[in-house]
């Protein structure tokens, strides 16, 4: 399948969701905006009725591209990853250098969020731990420079 999007079964379920809240509540919500800001007459000048109409194409725009991410989404199981840590693991990791734990989740890149440290398997963190095995050491080159960590444990 061309341009796949690689999910993990909790990621398939978490857009199914924000779909579901999409197409549901919040196009409501949104259309009863626009009936209230139409109410208030002139809609030529009427900052409201914009703003709803604005939200409203923002809304469509955000389910189309759900509907279209679903159609060209795998899931992948754990069983479908290489040997080692894969996506869907969870890895605490060591940093040699200042001796903090960091915990990572690997998922696929349309779910990654490096913020709440889902990694995307892509990434160069996730290209360096995806195959590897508790104990070994892993080499991640970023904009800083290289930085080393241990993998001390993992979560399939």
């Amino acid at each position: 399948m061309a341009n796949e999007i690689i999910l993990t079964p909790q990621g398939l379920a978490k857009l199914r969701e924000e779909l579901e809240e999409l197409k549901g509540p919040e196009r409501m919500r949104i259309a009863e905006a626009i009936r209230e800001a139409k109410a208030h007459g002139d809609l030529k000048e009427n900052a409201a009725y914009h703003e709803a109409k604005l939200n409203q194409s923002r809304l469509e725009s955000r389910i189309a591209n759900l509907q279209a991410s679903l159609e060209r989404a795998k899931v992948v199981e754990r069983a479908d990853s290489v040997a080692g840590i894969g996506l869907g693991a969870t890895v605490t990791l060591e940093d040699l250098d200042y001796g903090d734990e960091l915990t990572i989740e690997l998922v696929g890149a349309f779910e990654s969020e490096p913020g709440t440290n889902k990694i995307s398997v892509g990434s160069p963190m996730g290209e360096a731990v995806v195959g590897k095995e508790i104990g070994d050491t892993i080499e991640v080159k970023a904009p800083g420079g290289v930085s080393k960590f241990k993998i001390i444990s993992v979560v399939l």
